[in-house]
């Protein structure tokens, strides 16, 4: 059994070796080859950026759940008492 038998869906969309080389070269072609470092170091930086962003923000919501965990625990014990 193949994996086109599998799943049909997923190779749809995937190019293959003869659009990449395409499109890398209509991508020289429109940059240059001097402007593609610094594409690619824009980039970088801003995945970068969005992942520090993303860790703050989990960070965040992490010390507010374990503040609130203190918090609420006193209050459940002193009740039972």
């Amino acid at each position: 059994m193949s994996i086109l038998n599998l799943h049909p869906q997923l190779l749809m969309g995937m190019p293959n070796a003869g659009e990449l080389v395409i499109t890398l070269l209509i991508i020289v072609v429109l940059f240059g080859g001097k402007k593609i470092p610094e594409l690619a170091k824009g980039l970088g930086k801003g995945i970068r950026e969005f992942n520090d962003a993303k860790d703050g923000i989990k960070n965040e919501i992490e010390t507010g759940m374990k503040d609130k965990e203190k918090i609420q625990a006193p209050n459940s014990t002193s009740g039972n008492a």
